[in-house]
Protein backbone atom coordinates (compact mmCIF):
# COMPACT_ATOMS: atom_id res chain seq x y z
CA UNK A 1 0.00 0.00 0.00
CA UNK A 2 1.33 3.41 -0.97
CA UNK A 3 0.28 6.40 1.09
CA UNK A 4 0.11 9.78 -0.56
CA UNK A 5 -0.28 13.12 1.21
CA UNK A 6 -0.47 16.62 -0.25
CA UNK A 7 0.36 19.90 1.43
CA UNK A 8 0.88 23.53 0.52
CA UNK A 9 -2.53 24.70 -0.60
CA UNK A 10 -3.98 28.03 0.43
CA UNK A 11 -5.43 31.34 -0.63
CA UNK A 12 -3.53 33.52 -3.09
CA UNK A 13 -4.31 36.51 -5.25
CA UNK A 14 -4.44 36.24 -9.01
CA UNK A 15 -0.95 36.43 -10.45
CA UNK A 16 0.58 34.91 -7.35
CA UNK A 17 2.36 31.62 -6.78
CA UNK A 18 2.02 28.52 -4.65
CA UNK A 19 4.03 25.34 -4.38
CA UNK A 20 2.27 22.11 -3.59
CA UNK A 21 4.12 19.15 -2.14
CA UNK A 22 3.21 15.50 -2.21
CA UNK A 23 4.94 12.89 -0.10
CA UNK A 24 4.54 9.23 -0.96
CA UNK A 25 5.54 6.14 0.94
CA UNK A 26 7.30 3.17 -0.59
CA UNK A 27 10.82 2.04 -1.33
CA UNK A 28 10.45 2.34 -5.08
CA UNK A 29 9.22 5.92 -5.30
CA UNK A 30 11.59 6.64 -8.17
CA UNK A 31 9.69 4.13 -10.30
CA UNK A 32 6.27 5.64 -9.63
CA UNK A 33 4.55 7.90 -12.04
CA UNK A 34 3.33 10.85 -9.98
CA UNK A 35 0.46 12.98 -11.12
CA UNK A 36 -1.47 16.06 -10.08
CA UNK A 37 -5.18 16.40 -10.73
CA UNK A 38 -7.69 19.03 -9.66
CA UNK A 39 -11.39 19.27 -9.11
CA UNK A 40 -13.27 22.54 -9.11
CA UNK A 41 -16.74 22.83 -7.55
CA UNK A 42 -19.35 21.24 -9.76
CA UNK A 43 -16.78 19.89 -12.19
CA UNK A 44 -15.12 16.58 -12.81
CA UNK A 45 -11.62 15.84 -11.65
CA UNK A 46 -9.14 16.74 -14.36
CA UNK A 47 -5.52 16.03 -15.16
CA UNK A 48 -3.01 18.79 -14.46
CA UNK A 49 0.51 17.38 -14.72
CA UNK A 50 2.53 14.21 -14.41
CA UNK A 51 6.09 13.11 -13.88
CA UNK A 52 6.20 9.69 -15.38
CA UNK A 53 9.51 8.39 -14.09
CA UNK A 54 12.76 9.22 -12.37
CA UNK A 55 14.10 10.21 -15.79
CA UNK A 56 11.98 13.27 -15.52
CA UNK A 57 9.50 13.01 -18.34
CA UNK A 58 6.76 15.52 -17.65
CA UNK A 59 3.45 16.35 -19.26
CA UNK A 60 0.93 19.10 -18.66
CA UNK A 61 -2.58 19.95 -19.57
CA UNK A 62 -2.67 22.85 -22.01
CA UNK A 63 -4.22 25.34 -19.60
CA UNK A 64 -1.24 25.22 -17.23
CA UNK A 65 1.65 24.93 -19.68
CA UNK A 66 4.19 27.66 -19.07
CA UNK A 67 2.74 28.44 -15.64
CA UNK A 68 3.00 25.20 -13.66
CA UNK A 69 6.04 23.00 -13.19
CA UNK A 70 6.08 19.49 -11.79
CA UNK A 71 9.29 18.20 -10.27
CA UNK A 72 10.36 15.39 -8.00
CA UNK A 73 12.96 14.67 -5.36
CA UNK A 74 13.35 10.91 -5.28
CA UNK A 75 15.61 11.06 -2.22
CA UNK A 76 12.72 12.63 -0.30
CA UNK A 77 9.92 10.60 -1.93
CA UNK A 78 8.31 13.90 -2.81
CA UNK A 79 6.83 15.49 -5.90
CA UNK A 80 6.13 19.20 -6.23
CA UNK A 81 3.84 21.37 -8.26
CA UNK A 82 5.08 24.92 -8.62
CA UNK A 83 2.19 27.11 -9.70
CA UNK A 84 2.93 30.59 -11.01
CA UNK A 85 0.74 33.27 -12.56
CA UNK A 86 -2.27 31.75 -10.87
CA UNK A 87 -5.72 32.56 -12.19
CA UNK A 88 -9.13 32.39 -10.50
CA UNK A 89 -9.97 29.46 -12.77
CA UNK A 90 -7.15 27.49 -11.11
CA UNK A 91 -9.25 27.39 -7.94
CA UNK A 92 -9.84 23.75 -7.07
CA UNK A 93 -8.95 20.93 -4.75
CA UNK A 94 -5.65 19.57 -5.96
CA UNK A 95 -4.97 15.87 -5.67
CA UNK A 96 -1.72 13.99 -5.90
CA UNK A 97 -1.70 10.47 -7.24
CA UNK A 98 0.81 7.68 -7.61
CA UNK A 99 1.01 4.89 -10.11
CA UNK A 100 3.13 1.81 -9.53
CA UNK A 101 1.94 0.17 -12.71
CA UNK A 102 3.10 0.89 -16.22
CA UNK A 103 0.66 2.71 -18.44
CA UNK A 104 0.93 4.10 -21.92
CA UNK A 105 -0.76 7.23 -20.67
CA UNK A 106 -0.70 9.00 -17.35
CA UNK A 107 -3.41 11.60 -17.77
CA UNK A 108 -6.39 9.44 -16.84
CA UNK A 109 -7.71 9.00 -13.33
CA UNK A 110 -7.70 5.25 -13.93
CA UNK A 111 -3.94 5.30 -14.55
CA UNK A 112 -3.32 5.88 -10.83
CA UNK A 113 -3.84 3.47 -7.94
CA UNK A 114 -3.08 5.67 -4.95
CA UNK A 115 -4.53 9.07 -4.12
CA UNK A 116 -4.11 11.72 -1.49
CA UNK A 117 -6.93 13.51 0.30
CA UNK A 118 -6.44 16.73 -1.62
CA UNK A 119 -5.45 20.26 -0.75
CA UNK A 120 -7.52 23.37 -1.46
CA UNK A 121 -6.13 26.09 -3.71
CA UNK A 122 -8.15 29.28 -3.91
CA UNK A 123 -7.16 32.11 -6.24
CA UNK A 124 -8.91 35.40 -5.65
CA UNK A 125 -9.43 37.96 -8.38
Amino acid sequence: QVRVAESGGGLVQAGGSLRLSCAASGRTFSRYAMGWFRQAPGKEREFVATSTSSVGDTYYTDSVKGRFTISRDNAKNTVYLQMNSLKPEDTAVYYCAASAVYSSTYYRISDYQYWGQGTQVTVSS
